[in-house]
């Protein structure tokens, strides 16, 4: 049976499934109405709508969920897999996180990579990653966009959007503070304060600090030691916000916000894969790095917006400015171990070359501004339309460092980037009542793009003279983007829906050059094109709800990011096209006798086709002869040292993905005392654009625990959490052009909070 057909098959049954859950459990109506789930407000579309009635696939992860996941001060990446089709995963830590939906992501670790998943914060595109890792904190909702945001949200969207919405100033005195302790001596203070300075201002302030000790400790037993512990971290942000709403038809909302952290970098171990498997090396210790580099993250983003809105009769006006910037330092020792084969005593394991590297971005800044016009009469026809405007500058310096000499002093040689990126937009939508049932939406946006890139490298020559080698590219790109959607009332309690849209990735740079003989490289736009069908429900008197989709994409000139093979360096490249199917099932429920929970699963197909696409695999072959990684991929015939990735699925992009939690709450005397459990799965995946059996994750089931007692009409609140209970460890990517280095996930963690509202 073809994929194709497979596929279809395995679609239909899931839908069929779906479609008949109502009938397998029998209702209660007495209690119904008690235990109704609340309705979910979303702005996918850029308007206030029930989830239930947004034609695509669309999932929020907000209240007890959201509470528990942060629990303990993880970052973003505590919400990967707790949403189908949603992972994320990050070479820097806590700095710098990569999204992906439905296998679509970017593995490109440069300070200046993009990404085709978009991050919304407050009504502002965060582009650069190292802005999208800001903790969460004091927000209301977080909303997962799957599938092409071309219209409303525009470029490098393609994948999706993931949307935060941050808790608003409102018209009361109100707030809360939570305290927090942990296991490696972690501390955590959480709060927010909303107070009315009159009856048409408002302000709000949330903050947040997290702070933990190092857990890993520097074992290597030469006298030339750089950084003794590691992973401890502090992280340190605030929001200010002041409301101004001098009347029922105006309303301003400024928004301050800013970050403060520092860290360790990412620890690469060397030679932790066991050659021949996807297995840690016997006798592996979480809690040891022998190394003799310098290690340490520094970050500082600040940035504000500006929401403006205004009704007019039968037009609502907004306007969206924002301004973002940015400093970044993060230095380590990339070869993940101490000496080298030429400089004994080396380890652990072979260490081929040191490599000790840092990269900075010393300069960025991000403009944008949105004006946006939208209808607000009655009526079967309403529309949207609007400009956008999006202007950012990066500097990028790559720099390295001596790890055999004493004190670590820096290398002459250094690589630097340069680059502009302007976009504007002009974009609109618009909804139809057709009849009582049937609602149909289209979209178009047209986009323009413009970069101007400038790499160098400065190293010494043949002749051992210091000499800079300069490059420029330039990019110009438009594009128009649409959709067309519809949703059909099957019955009060049932919306089928049906989606096509289309979506659109920027071109791409990068110059993090290691020789005078590097050039920088570029990928073209990518485009997408996705089908997705599917069903929303209540279920159980709305006890329970349901949202069931299919779907299936192409991408166009998809851009990827190949390993050079043999350097610490990316190269952009781009695929005739990528291909991609699945299906995604959300269920939340109240089950009754003070239990609810949550179901989630989806199913990613995802392929690479282009029978000509080459990469270097493995640098670790020649580096390391004999002890390096095992490629199952074909050999590219002329081209020693390459493989053909035709077939292959998508990096980090693992097929199965599922979630689930449960909570069980009581009254206990004149309180609430409650226990709540979250689970997630994940199938394997391959780590780059080639396979090879030891850069293969494996897969990974993490659960998480939180138990407490509220009391004082919910006032104060204790609780217990603990996150990776069953303190799995297991390598989630590595370094392929030196020897078998892995980078972990996080071991166990636990702790407790105490909350007090008022």
């Amino acid at each position: 049976m073809s994929k194709q057909r497979s596929f279809a098959v395995r679609s239909l049954i899931a839908l069929a499934v779906a479609s008949t859950l109502p009938l397998a459990y029998a209702q209660d109506t007495e209690t119904a109405g008690k235990d109704q789930l609340e309705t979910v407000i979303v702005t996918a579309q850029r308007r206030a709508e029930n989830i239930k009635d947004v034609p695509m696939s669309i999932a929020t992860i907000k209240g007890d969920k959201l509470d528990a996941l942060t629990a303990g001060a993880g970052d973003i990446r505590v919400l990967s897999g707790r949403s189908p089709s949603l992972n994320i995963e990050s070479d820097y830590g806590r700095a710098f996180p990569r999204f992906y939906i439905r296998g679509l992501g970017n593995t490109d670790f440069d300070l200046n990579a993009s990404q085709p998943v978009g991050y919304v914060m407050d009504d502002i595109v965060m582009e650069n990653a190292m802005l999208k890792g800001f903790p969460v904190f004091d927000v209301d909702q977080v909303e997962v966009l799957r599938g092409p945001q071309g219209t409303l949200f525009g470029r490098n969207s393609p994948a999706g959007v993931i949307k935060f919405d941050s808790a608003k100033p409102v018209f009361k005195q109100e707030g809360y503070l939570q305290l927090g302790v942990g296991n490696y001596s972690a501390k955590t203070a959480e709060g927010a304060f909303n107070i009315p300075l009159s009856d048409t201002v408002a302000l709000r302030f949330a903050g947040t600090s997290q702070h933990r000790d190092n857990r890993v400790h520097n074992t290597n037993p030469t006298p030339n030691k750089g950084t003794q512990d590691f992973e401890g971290y502090g992280d340190n942000a605030f929001r200010l916000q002041a409301l101004v709403k001098p009347n029922k038809d105006f309303e301003a909302l400024f928004n301050y916000h800013q970050r403060n952290y520092h860290g360790s970098a990412t620890l690469f171990r060397a030679n932790i894969l066991k050659q021949g498997t996807n297995d840690l090396v016997d006798g592996f210790d979480y809690g040891s790095y022998p190394t003799d580099g310098v290690n340490y993250q520094k970050l500082k983003t600040q940035g504000g917006s500006i929401r403006l809105k205004y009704n007019l009769a039968d037009i609502t006006l907004h306007s969206i400015t924002g301004y973002e910037k940015l400093k970044f330092n993060s230095r380590a020792d990339v070869d993940g171990g101490y000496g080298a084969v030429f400089a004994p005593p080396s380890g652990p394991g072979r260490i081929p070359f040191p490599v000790e590297t840092a990269d900075l971005l010393p300069n960025h800044k991000q403009f944008s501004q949105e004006f946006r016009a939208e209808s607000n009469y009655s009526g079967p026809l309403q529309w949207i339309g609007g400009l956008y405007y999006f202007n950012e500058n990066i500097q990028i310096d790559s720099i390295s460092f001596n790890s055999l000499a004493p004190g670590n002093p820096q290398n002459v040689a250094y690589a630097l980037q340069y680059q502009k990126a302007k976009s504007w937009a002009a974009f609109g939508a618009l909804n139809y009542t057709v009849s009582d049932k049937l609602k149909v939406r289209g979209g178009l946006r047209y986009t323009d793009d413009k970069k101007d890139f400038f790499a160098s490298r400065t190293d010494f020559d043949a002749s051992n003279k210091l000499v800079t080698i300069p490059h420029t590219l330039d990019a110009k790109s438009t594009n128009v983007s649409w959709d067309l959607s519809g949703t059909y009332e099957l019955s009060k309690s049932t919306n089928a829906f049906a989606r096509v849209a289309t979506g659109y990735r920027a071109p791409s740079m990068q110059g993090r050059l290691n020789g005078l003989g590097d050039v920088p490289s570029q990928a073209g736009a990518e485009k997408a094109l996705s089908y997705e069908a599917g069903i929303k429900q209540d279920l159980f008197e709305k006890r329970a709800r349901l949202s069931a989709t299919v779907f299936q994409y192409r991408m166009k000139d998809k851009q990827l990011t190949a390993g050079s093979g043999t350097v610490n360096m990316n190269q952009l490249i781009n695929a005739d096209k990528v291909t991609g199917h699945g299906i995604e099932l959300d269920l939340q429920a109240n089950l009754g006798y003070g239990f609810s929970g949550s179901v989630g699963y989806s199913f990613n197909d995802t392929e690479i086709k282009d029978k000509d696409l080459r990469v270097q695999y493995c640098g670790n072959l020649a580096n390391n002869a004999g002890l390096g990684c095992t490629p199952t991929n074909p050999m590219a015939v002329g081209f020693p040292g390459n493989v053909l990735i035709d077939g292959n699925d998508l990096p980090r992009a693992p097929r199965h993905q599922a979630n689930f939690t449960l909570k069980y709450s009581t009254e206990v005397a004149n309180g609430e005392l409650y226990a709540m459990t979250d689970w997630s799965y994940r199938s394997k995946y391959n780590f780059f654009l080639y396979t090879a059996t030891e850069y293969t994750a494996k897969p990974l089931t993490e659960g998480g625990v939180r138990v407490g007692y509220k009391w004082g009409n919910g006032k104060y609140e204790v609780a217990a959490f603990g996150r990776n209970i069953t303190d799995k460890i297991v390598a989630l990517s590595a370094i392929e052009f030196d020897n078998l280095t892995g980078m972990l996930n996080e071991p166990r963690t636990y702790g407790a909070t105490f909350k007090v509202n008022f």
